[in-house]
């Protein structure tokens, strides 16, 4: 007795429409234009990404980078209440440049407002506060770490640790470690919190390795951090920001 699947392939063979040439060609044709649409669908989507997206707590001088970048002069700024959205032109592209608000109960709502645009994410911390603050600055970066739109397209993150003309500013490399040490405390708490609430969600949105302490270079996307200062006010010196700018450029 002929198996099942032995039948199907004599009636593979024996069916004239499928033995049919021009029924192969239209086929191959037919998975030819799927394949285009998906490929020109998925380019569309990344093109669509050309926002760099300023954003961390409130007071931490982004609107004042956002003036430096956009208009390359020293002006007097205040807490910003909306974003800031102004065209930037690099060498290579012409980007959008986004400053969002940081107050608490504003953050997330313009976040979310931009999100699906970014090219680019800086996320910027005085670096004088930063070990007063760092609970604050380490769960907002997280929030946007495990960010669902954040996972799935992985713009390429800058953590810029500006203020550095203070004399009390810490260094990168000791930002890179407080962040990393209170990254891995905070996961552990939400990752606690959301196990309890639903257990099937919490290994979708945990953040680097399972088992090992949390590091940057655990994440999909790109991360970096560089130092700069915006707060000079010498319009005849904007190198403060130049790390920065060529960050940017390369994008």
């Amino acid at each position: 007795m002929e198996s099942e699947s032995e039948v199907i392939k004599e009636k593979i063979h024996t069916d004239p429409i499928l033995n049919d040439p021009r029924y192969i060609t239209l086929l191959s044709v037919i998975l030819l234009v799927v394949t285009l649409v998906f490929w020109w669908c998925f380019s569309r989507r990344r093109a669509l990404r050309t926002s760099v997206l300023l954003t961390g707590l409130s007071d931490v001088g982004k609107t004042l980078l956002f003036v430096r970048l956009v208009y390359s002069q020293y002006r007097q700024t205040f807490t910003s209440m909306k974003a800031n959205v102004e065209e930037y032109i690099t060498s290579n592209n012409t980007l959008r440049l986004v400053d969002l608000p940081g107050q608490e109960r504003l953050r997330n709502k313009f976040f979310d407002q931009f999100k699906n645009s970014a090219k680019a994410i800086v996320y910027v911390v005085d670096s004088v506060t930063i070990q007063k603050e760092i609970r604050d600055v380490a769960e907002y970066l997280y929030t946007i770490l495990v960010d669902p739109v954040i996972q799935s397209n992985c713009p390429p993150l800058l953590i810029l640790c500006n203020k550095q003309d203070q004399p009390m500013a810490k260094g990168s490399q000791v930002i890179r470690s407080l962040l990393e040490k209170e990254i891995n405390l905070v996961r552990v708490t939400k990752s606690s919190q959301l196990q309890a609430t639903d257990s099937s969600q919490s290994s979708n949105t945990y953040l680097g390795k399972l088992g090992k302490d949390f590091e940057f270079s655990h994440l999909s996307c790109a991360v970096e951090l560089i130092e700069c200062s915006a707060n000079t006010g010498d319009d005849d010196n904007p190198t403060d920001v130049k790390p920065l700018q060529d960050w940017i450029s390369n994008l």
